[in-house]
């Protein structure tokens, strides 16, 4: 396929540089909540499509934000005054002659279940409100949608990128939240909200990991418990370091806290959304579950958005799986950057072009890796007319 190049990119990877920022949003912060909302709206709305129609009609339910409520909280109790709003928003098939789809209950119900099974403390019928505002789609975009005879075609010009290996800073974010957001350690340490964000600074040889965690109220009975439980998570955090970096790793929960003044992060819910923090779709993580400013990146939110036809969530996921795949199977390529740039009307396995950028250890190999690379980027680009079956059947990960 001669619209794919891959490049030679002489410079050190990113491990070996001198400064990286990487940030995680938990499960539970509203960015990340409202993009598994669209997202499982989508998937569910794909599913009854191919119940009612044996197809996947056209739709993008991919704006969508959650309002946040109204809360008191102290030590051992918490009440949220005003509900927190969850509104879906986008356009969506209805109907297929006379084969009727029920869109927004179908996207009101995948809602409320994301919610019930990312959060533990929150009322989902009596402290949420939930709303639809999805509308026909435009005629252009449908014509785009049913005209594809082969490969969907693309419905917008626009570009994915993905990178791999992650370094072990960006490792040590994702394991960080995942464990603090575990099964496991909520079991232990059930005071620790859903709403985790980690911000994970490497300067050389040295990691500072700021973590925001919304304590949940109940289990907290006063200063004295918060500050130890505090330094209970701050010496598990430098435990699971010593799991993903040799580095020296320093760790500062809730900075913004003063002990003084009684002016602590407790929350009802363990949600930060409870009092006022909102959450819009593609304002948090990117598809592989962390934000990298030192890395390039796409602005493309991709959840919610049809699996047939959406470039910009097909490409964001399948530009990620191409260089985790390169990396794999080639130990020289150090580090793999690809990106993928569409254009509206073109069948999606045919980029308008794609780009995979090798840092090797010796550029000498860089021959011998160059086309060896090139033909996994088109084995995956030919397979992407599966995408769309494959992601609702959890092969392909949107939200890490």
């Amino acid at each position: 396929m001669s619209n794919i190049k891959v490049s030679y990119l002489g410079n050190a990877p990113l491990e070996e540089q001198a400064v990286e920022y990487v940030e995680r949003k938990g499960k539970g912060h509203p960015d990340t909540l409202i993009d598994g909302i669209v997202e499982r709206a989508s998937v569910e709305l794909s599913k009854a499509y191919l119940e009612k129609t044996e197809q996947i009609l056209h739709h993008n339910v991919d704006k969508g934000l959650i309002v946040g409520g109204e809360s008191t909280a102290t030590f051992g109790s918490g009440k949220i005054t005003r509900p927190i709003e969850v509104i879906v928003a986008g356009r969506a098939t209805k109907s297929l002659g006379n084969i009727a789809i029920p869109v927004d209950e179908i996207a009101m119900q995948a809602a409320k279940d994301y919610l019930r099974e990312n959060t533990r403390f929150l009322g989902i019928e009596s402290e949420v409100k939930f709303a639809t505002r999805i509308q026909k789609g435009s005629a252009d975009l449908n014509g785009v949608f049913k005209r594809a005879a082969g490969a969907p075609l693309a419905n917008d010009t626009s570009f994915g990128i993905g990178f791999a290996p992650f370094t072990e800073t960006e490792k040590l974010a994702i394991e960080t939240e995942r464990y603090l957001n575990s099964m496991a350690y909520k079991k232990s340490m059930p005071m620790v909200g859903e709403d985790v964000k980690v911000m994970s600074i490497r300067e050389e040889n040295s990691i500072t990991l700021t973590i925001a965690i919304a304590f949940v109220a109940k289990f907290v009975k006063s200063m004295d418990d918060y500050v130890s439980y505090k330094e209970r998570i701050m010496e598990d955090v430098l435990k699971l370091s010593k799991k993903y970096t040799k580095r020296n790793v320093s760790v500062a929960i809730n900075n913004g806290d003063s002990h003084s003044d009684n002016d602590v992060y407790l929350t009802k819910s363990g949600l930060s959304c409870e009092a006022g923090d909102d959450g819009s779709v593609g304002r948090g993580n990117r598809v592989n579950g962390i934000i990298t400013p030192f890395r390039p990146m796409t602005l493309e939110a991709a959840w919610g958005k049809n699996p047939i036809n959406h470039v910009g969530k097909i490409y964001s996921v399948v530009s990620n799986e191409i260089a985790s795949e390169v990396v794999m199977q080639y130990p020289e390529v150090k580090e793999c950057t690809v990106y993928m740039v569409s254009q509206i009307g073109r069948p999606i396995s045919d980029p308008k072009h794609v780009n995979l950028e090798l840092v090797l250890e010796d550029r000498k190999r860089f021959g011998a890796v160059m086309g060896k690379a090139h033909g996994i980027a088109e084995e995956m680009l030919g397979n992407l007319p599966n995408f769309a079956r494959e992601l609702i059947e959890g092969k392909h990960v949107v939200l890490a």
